[in-house]
């Protein structure tokens, strides 16, 4: 007699958390492999929150990692991480010290950033997340071809994706509000496609919105935020 036994994927577990009370509730956290989207309001104030969270011990929600932090046009905010790093009881020069910033000035630099070098660099620093800012920043410049930024774009979101599978590293993009034109409509959508975890932060006129839109086995939900300016140090 045969028996055929159907496996079921193994699910990756939540490893970091966002650690915001109303948040954790419907997104308990990014597991190893995911390669994150996460838009709107207030994503570059996010982005020094987890740049922080990342070092600490992984009893209190952290990864005890390194990060590695790709910007364009000027996203990193050092103050507002060392104040962050200050809330949390660290010391900020240590904290700065274990945040390796590559800056890249043109989409050409951004490619040779991410599709040449982030792979090495993720063994090299032993790091576990990578954020990646305003990613289709360094693509909105009309300097470039429509074709051929679409087709490089395409290109990094796909890489991307599958480095963080194969790194088992936990790989963050932050997409801010641009202009409504064709162009940034197209990237907004290759990215959400390639991402299997986006967020979104929204702000209405009545509250402030955390919305989780995509995730490889929970529902879409939504929760409000305090309705405070939302920098994020309100919600430690």
């Amino acid at each position: 007699m045969s028996q055929t036994v159907v496996l079921k994927p193994t699910l990756s577990q939540p490893v970091f958390p966002l650690n915001i009370r109303s948040v954790d509730k419907i997104f308990p956290g990014f597991a190893f492999g995911d390669f994150a989207l996460i838009q709107g309001t207030s994503v570059l104030s996010l982005s020094s929150l987890l740049c922080v969270q990342a070092q600490l011990p992984t009893q209190f929600g952290g990864l005890k990692s390194n990060v590695i932090f790709i910007e364009g046009a000027y996203t990193f905010r050092l103050y507002q991480i060392a104040q962050l790093a200050k809330l949390h009881q660290l010391d900020p020069r240590k904290v700065l010290d274990k945040i390796y910033i590559s800056r890249a000035f043109t989409a050409y630099q951004a490619v040779s950033l991410i599709m040449e070098q982030l792979k090495d660099a993720i063994k090299k620093y032993d790091v576990k997340l990578v954020i990646i800012s305003d990613i289709a920043g360094f693509f909105l410049d009309t300097d470039i071809v429509e074709y051929e930024a679409e087709k490089i774009f395409s290109q990094i979101c796909t890489y991307l994706s599958n480095l963080a599978r194969e790194t088992q590293t936990i790989i963050l993009t932050t997409y801010p509000q641009h202009g409504d034109t064709t162009r940034n409509r197209f990237f907004r959508t290759v990215t959400s496609n390639k991402a299997n975890v986006v967020l979104t932060l929204r702000k209405t006129s009545y509250a402030r919105q955390f919305i989780l839109e995509k995730h490889p086995y929970l529902a879409e939900n939504m929760t409000e935020l305090p309705t405070e300016n939302l920098t994020l140090t309100d919600f430690m």
